[in-house]
């Protein structure tokens, strides 16, 4: 027992025990994150949509984003950040930029939904990332509309508005209105986290969570503004606004009825 007390009360034992938890927190967290990307990956492309894919790249993004799609100065590397990611910026008109900014501006779609795969091919085979969301992952016959008008409240409200109507951000830019926004581009920017948004993966929002927050948006698509004038949808300033300067011109116009009779 005394040679026991005595190996626990070495000087490298706090050393040692450090050291074994710091193997087992990245044990873990290697397992989980082979695990969420086991998850992500579950778009195949064929080679000829990834040679087809690199050619259209080097024709329209390799000025930004370099040769190999390693980066330059004006642009990211594009290396892990995943099909989704290629399938949201240019299915949504992002890029190629029409200009420098605070932030891609959404734009007409330049390339159709074929040459946009074939470039996410390309992405895609550079280093592992997001996938394109199979149908599966965009099956919302099941969803929680309840559940996901929460989530959304919780996670993307702040900057998207309650009513996903969009918002202003710092330093010029902005979060945008999600209305008429695809479920694969909705989901893609989740999964991505384009712009100023964050990173929702498997870990922070299941793929349920998701599906439910596909649902809610959705259904306000398709039931706008149920309580009458939206108002731009921007909540209490614009609904007190137009109470106080409709209120009042009641008010005045009734003042001037009632003076032109009396007179």
């Amino acid at each position: 027992m005394k040679a026991l007390s005595q190996r626990r009360r070495h000087p490298l034992t706090a050393v040692a025990l450090l050291l074994m938890g710091l193997l087992l927190t990245g044990g873990l967290y290697a397992v989980a994150s082979g695990a969420n990307e086991a998850k992500a990956q579950t778009s195949t492309f064929s080679a000829e949509d990834i040679a087809e894919g690199e050619k259209l790249f080097i024709a329209n993004c390799a000025t930004c984003h370099g040769m190999e799609a390693g980066g330059t100065e004006t642009g990211p590397s594009l290396v892990g950040v995943g099909a989704a990611a290629v399938h949201f910026q240019v299915g949504t008109g992002r890029m190629p930029l029409q200009m420098q900014g605070p932030q891609a501006m959404e734009k007409p779609a330049q390339f159709n939904e074929e040459e946009t795969r074939q470039m996410a091919a390309y992405v895609a085979s550079l280093g592992p990332g997001p996938a394109i969301p199979s149908e599966e992952a965009l099956d919302t016959s099941d969803a929680d509309v309840a559940h996901g008008g929460e989530l959304f409240r919780v996670n993307c409200a702040m900057c998207h508005n309650a009513a996903a109507a969009g918002g202003a951000l710092t330093q010029g830019k902005f979060a945008p209105a999600l209305s008429g926004v695809s479920d694969a581009h909705a989901y893609e920017a989740m999964v991505t986290g384009p712009q100023n948004m964050p990173v929702f993966n498997d870990a922070t929002l299941p793929p349920e969570g998701k599906q439910d927050i596909l649902a809610f948006l959705n259904y306000i698509d398709d039931n706008k503004s149920p309580g009458g004038a939206a108002l731009g949808s921007l909540g209490p300033v614009s609904e007190g606004l137009f109470l106080w300067i409709a209120g009042l011109g009641v008010i005045i116009a009734f003042t001037i009825w009632l003076t032109s009779r009396s007179s």
